[in-house]
């Protein structure tokens, strides 16, 4: 990944930072619950995915290396994929590459 993009990742999640401890909302219920006699720790994660946008029409077909996907495009499998979710047809296939 190259240093802009990093630099923008970075903007992206103080902008992030910024608009949570910016928010009255947010603030006003810390108040109450501070109010209550609870002191608040709020820890938020936020996940950020990039995809390299292809100018090629085929970039959002369906996964087509012989496996049945059901489905999903190849952005589908690999989003899932950073999940740790994997696809019935990909445990099927590990088990018989097992043996």
């Amino acid at each position: 990944m190259n240093g802009r993009i990093k630099e923008l990742i970075q903007q992206l999640g103080e902008a992030i930072h910024e608009s949570v401890s910016d928010s009255e909302s947010i603030s006003g219920v810390v108040r109450e619950i501070r109010e209550e006699g609870f002191d608040v720790m709020l820890m938020l994660e936020a996940t950020i995915g990039l995809n390299q946008v292809s100018d090629t029409p085929d970039a959002e077909e369906e996964v087509s290396d012989g496996s049945s996907a059901g489905g999903f495009t190849r952005n589908d499998v690999s989003f899932l994929k950073s999940l740790r979710i994997s696809l019935p047809d990909e445990d099927v296939s590990a088990a018989d590459n097992e043996d």
